[in-house]
């Protein structure tokens, strides 16, 4: 086939351009900015485009299909000659099940901890050799791209976004995978610029699980009353499997899982990804591994990339980075570091930096959020602000919303990062949660405060 892609740099986007190519498709691309690693990894398989820019010129009736980017916007000029010669515009979760549609396909979805989840059960699945087709959100250790497609594996395991499926299709990704054998991990409430009412974001969920195949599996996390309010109000004849959190100990800042065989010592900690790995099991028993082998595999997990990632450790103190940015994925992460090392300070530093954590009227579900962080440190950028369109944030909003009163709340990115340079931790671990990068910290720099 010959597929162009119109906004080929985007981190989704760019991999599975790497996978069609590594299938033998024809690709081309376009973008009008395109960063690292994107860009370097297109430009090894010589799919980087020559200029940066929109040519309507690459649109002819040669292609068999054109695969839109929600970097785009919809009067872009190659979207728009594609549409006027009658072409097969596909989005991107379109054009995965078009490659799925044969197969079984494993959906796990959920608010926070569907990449973990996800990338746990890719996990337990190489460790035994068992090929599947996926696409995840992360780069895996031992894995070359983040999406992968064949002819002739069974299963596609798809990770379940909720966002939206391009600048021209307003439906959320999961809706439109046909999910076969489904995972939904929680349910709280983001992405307020498209889902401006909690009611309007839980009805996207409902829509996923009633759209699971009829006869298919619902594998859902009891211990979110919402999660387990949808499912359970939900009419489609599925199979519904529960789990909840297992049994463990935390002994010298080692996890260990509670199992018939006795304690089994995890790399990964925190009681949300305990529950994560729960649901994976659950995923891989019906994929076919049993238990004794899940346990097996999982020991070795280490983590996805950018969630809860240790970059560094000395003799008392540890620094990790986060991706976590919602209140519930702030709140989790700040517990978990908080009872792995129950004997040392923690110093959390989080980012506001996407549009709902910006946004004034969101704020306030951030409340208690940093509550399990001895020292509780914001950091926003007021030019963020103005470019997202949104009212101003004050200080004394964000210590409001947070209902800490001695957060520090840095506006400032040179002073925020001249104060982290300048702190000595010892007996203290630092957390930094982002999906931005403070404004350009030199985390090299902070590790050396570690080493």
């Amino acid at each position: 086939m010959n597929i162009h892609f119109i906004a080929i740099g985007g981190a989704a986007m760019h991999n599975l351009a790497l996978a069609l190519r590594h299938k033998g498709y024809k690709i081309t691309g376009s973008d009008d900015v395109i960063y690292e690693p994107s860009k370097s990894r297109l430009a090894k398989k010589g799919l980087l485009p020559e200029k940066f820019g929109w040519f309507p010129e690459k649109i002819t009736t040669d292609l068999d299909a054109v695969i839109l980017g929600m970097h785009a916007k919809p009067d872009n000029t190659e979207l728009q000659k594609a549409q006027e010669l009658g072409l097969r515009i596909y989005s991107y979760p379109e054009f995965l099940y078009e490659q799925s549609k044969n197969k079984t396909r494993v959906v796990i979805g959920g608010s926070h901890g569907k990449t973990t989840i996800t990338s746990m059960i890719l996990h337990v699945l190489d460790y035994h050799g068992i090929e599947v087709d996926y696409m995840v959100g992360a780069q895996l250790d031992g894995f070359d791209r983040m999406v992968h497609l064949t002819e002739d594996n069974d299963f596609m395991v798809l990770e379940g976004d909720e966002y939206l499926s391009s600048p021209i299709d307003r439906r959320p990704k999961f809706h439109l995978y046909q999910a076969n054998i489904a995972l939904l991990s929680g349910i709280a409430w983001d992405h307020i610029n498209v889902f401006p009412t909690y009611e309007n974001y839980v009805e996207q969920f409902q829509i996923f699980v009633d759209g699971i195949v009829k006869g298919g599996s619902i594998t859902y996390n009891k211990e979110d009353t919402e999660v387990k309010r949808v499912v359970q109000a939900s009419q489609n004849t599925i199979r519904k499997f529960p789990y909840g959190t297992p049994a463990y100990s935390i002994e010298n800042g080692i996890t260990f899982l509670e199992t018939e065989d006795g304690p089994m010592p995890l790399e990964i900690f925190g009681k949300h990804n305990l529950n994560n790995l729960m649901g994976a099991k659950w995923i891989c028993q019906q994929m076919g591994v049993d238990e004794v082998d899940f346990y097996e595999a999982i020991t070795t997990f280490k983590g996805a990339s950018k969630r809860l990632e240790k970059l560094a450790e000395g003799q008392t103190s540890a620094v990790f980075k986060d991706f976590a940015h919602s209140p519930s994925k702030v709140a989790a992460t700040t517990q978990a570091v908080a009872a792995q090392y129950p004997d040392r300070k923690l110093v959390a530093c989080l980012e506001l930096h996407t549009y709902s954590s910006l946004n004034v009227d969101f704020l306030k579900e951030y409340s208690g959020a940093l509550d399990a962080a001895d020292q509780a440190v914001v950091y926003y950028a007021p030019e963020a602000v103005k470019i997202k369109r949104l009212e101003e944030v004050t200080v004394a909003q964000i210590t409001t919303a947070f209902k800490r009163k001695d957060m520090k709340v840095f506006t400032d990115s040179n002073s925020f990062q001249e104060w982290l340079y300048s702190q000595h931790f010892k007996n203290v671990n630092l957390l930094l949660m982002s999906s931005g990068n403070y404004g350009g910290l030199d985390f090299e720099k902070v590790k050396k405060g570690f080493g």
